[in-house]
């Protein structure tokens, strides 16, 4: 792929995401002020991802994603109808946090009335993902390391996985991912929110 072809995929997905933020926000009648109040997320933040002005950090993100009771991968694509779905890699939303390196990958579909992300993350050597926010009690994950040494830190308890060992935790509390190996750690992560509902 082109650095340009790279370019305008990366606009194209700021263009969803700002779009189903604010298509999300209005479905509860939220004004940028109440979303703030309620995600924590600054009011300038939200209104520039929804101006399509920013990428957010993976962190804000889930902020936003809690408050509006949805999951990551419902804000980075829009709604697909149909039962069989092939989703090609450069239509799957990748999010890379500039910072930490760390790069998040879209893979599962989204599908009207499911609460389901699946997702490829990749760490880079003592990347994090930063601290997610604790999701709404019933919101389940799922993890299954491919490559590397992965640290899982899920409020005051916390394992090192290595690769093609799994974890599976109740998410109600905050949780933070940390690359602890030398090498690239890739893995797995599934997030089931439909007990949440």
């Amino acid at each position: 792929m082109t650095s340009q072809a790279a370019r305008r995929d990366v606009s194209e997905q700021v263009r969803i995401l700002a779009e189903e933020l604010k298509r999300h926000r209005k479905a509860h009648d939220l004004s940028l002020e109440k979303l703030s109040a309620r995600s924590g997320v600054s009011r300038s933040m939200i209104s520039k991802i929804e101006r399509a002005e920013t990428v957010p950090s993976t962190g804000t993100l889930s902020h936003l994603a809690e408050a509006l009771g949805t999951t990551f991968s419902q804000l980075m694509a829009q709604p697909i109808e149909r039962e069989f779905v092939v989703i090609p890699a450069a239509r799957q939303p990748v999010l890379r946090d500039e910072l930490s390196g760390y790069t998040r990958r879209c893979i599962s579909p989204v599908l009207p009335g499911r609460g389901i992300d699946w997702v490829l993350n990749t760490l880079p050597p003592s990347g994090t993902t930063g601290e997610f926010v604790a999701h709404r009690r019933g919101v389940e994950e799922y993890i299954y390391v491919v490559s590397g040494q992965l640290k899982a830190s899920v409020g005051d308890r916390s394992a090192v996985l290595d690769a093609h060992d799994a974890l599976y935790f109740e998410a109600d509390e905050s949780h933070v991912f940390t690359n602890v190996g030398d090498g690239v750690c890739e893995y797995f992560l599934i997030i089931n929110s439909d007990r949440a509902r």
